[in-house]
């Protein structure tokens, strides 16, 4: 059975957490930033967790990570 590949696109958004979880930046903070406001920008900034849902998926792309 050969290696399986890493997703790189998949690698360089994706972190995988010492409990196992899965650690992804947020959507909508790189453009168009004048009409949302301050309180929204602010919360953009911390990283989210994958949802459970989507675990498997990510697992698949992650080999070796998650």
């Amino acid at each position: 059975m050969p290696k399986m590949k890493t997703h790189r696109g998949a690698a360089k958004r994706l972190r995988v957490t010492a409990s196992g979880k899965v650690k992804r930046f947020r959507a909508y903070k790189s453009h168009l930033l004048a009409s949302k406001t301050p309180k929204q920008k602010r919360r953009l900034r911390h990283p989210a967790l994958v949802d459970t849902t989507d675990r498997r998926r990510v697992a698949r792309l992650l080999p070796y990570e998650a």
